[in-house]
């Protein structure tokens, strides 16, 4: 029997026990949707979020998908649907809601070159390049971790938060992460269990370590004094992976912490906030 549930109408869906109220997220943040109806991932055909393949995975006994919203995402509805080996189809209304986005102005420090227009350039293009670096990581093909994830520093105190706009000088660069407060040397721990796929030295992020956590999940610490793992490297979540710093487009020491889900940044304390029920 083939069967098929859509959206009908712009905040709410109808599925075969009647109408359920849409799924509502910001500009940037992380979405964990359950799949209900089949228990084993073998039972499923085909899962897309807006037209593209998103991976489901089990996790607490549950059936569930990772989607990142974009910081700069389009508000409006999107779909999640995915269809079933026997022919069944379902669909989930996203509704992506603008996220307020402040402006600080925030300068370069004189190690980059300071506020000239030639520094400015530097530092669009540099970050240009080592985006694309992170872009093009490798991700395995299973998850790797079955424990919720975990805050990567002991003090958890924000000083810079997900999303607001750097205006320096002529550009306007979305700050994609949250800074820790973090004294030099701060032990910093793995989110989650995961394999390391970076290990570098970047002019703008500085000293970074990527771990790859599966099926798109990648944390990113930046700005570190020192790393203390190798790539390739299996670590365990709340495994020491390096030391706080100010490496690269810093002033003072910090944890720099960035979450990608598909190559999308999303706000990593949302992301936390999946996981802490």
């Amino acid at each position: 029997m083939f069967k098929i549930v859509f959206p009908i109408i712009l905040f709410f869906v109808f599925t075969n026990t009647g109408f359920v109220r849409a799924v509502i997220v910001l500009q940037g943040n992380p979405v964990l949707l359950n799949i209900n109806e089949i228990d084993d991932v073998s039972d499923v055909k085909t899962v897309n979020f807006n037209n593209k393949p998103v991976p489901i995975f089990a996790y607490n006994k549950k059936l569930i998908s990772l989607v990142g919203i974009d910081l700069n995402q389009k508000p409006g509805g999107y779909g999640f649907v995915y269809e079933l080996q026997n022919g069944d189809v379902y669909a989930r209304l996203i509704r992506v809601q603008a996220r307020q986005k402040p402006q600080e102005e925030i300068g370069i420090p004189q190690k980059l070159g300071g506020n000239t227009e030639q520094a400015q350039t530097a530092l669009v293009s540099n970050l240009s390049s080592e985006n694309s670096v992170l872009a093009n990581l490798y991700t395995g093909f299973k998850n790797f971790w079955s424990e919720p994830f975990q805050y990567p520093i002991q003090n958890s105190t924000i000083t810079g938060e997900y999303g607001y706009i750097r205006e320096t000088g002529d550009y306007f660069i979305n700050h994609k992460g949250v800074d820790f407060r973090a004294r030099e040397g701060t032990s910093v721990k793995s989110m989650n269990r995961g394999v390391v796929r970076l290990v570098k030295d970047f002019t703008v992020y500085g000293k970074t370590v990527v771990i790859d956590h599966g099926l798109g999940a990648m944390s990113m610490y930046m700005h570190l004094s020192k790393a203390i793992v190798n790539q390739g490297e299996l670590v365990l979540a709340g495994q020491v992976i390096g030391l706080s710093g100010s490496t690269g487009y810093a002033e003072n020491p910090h944890l720099h912490l960035s979450v990608r889900i598909d190559n999308v940044s999303v706000d990593p304390i949302e992301f936390l906030r999946l996981f802490s029920s």
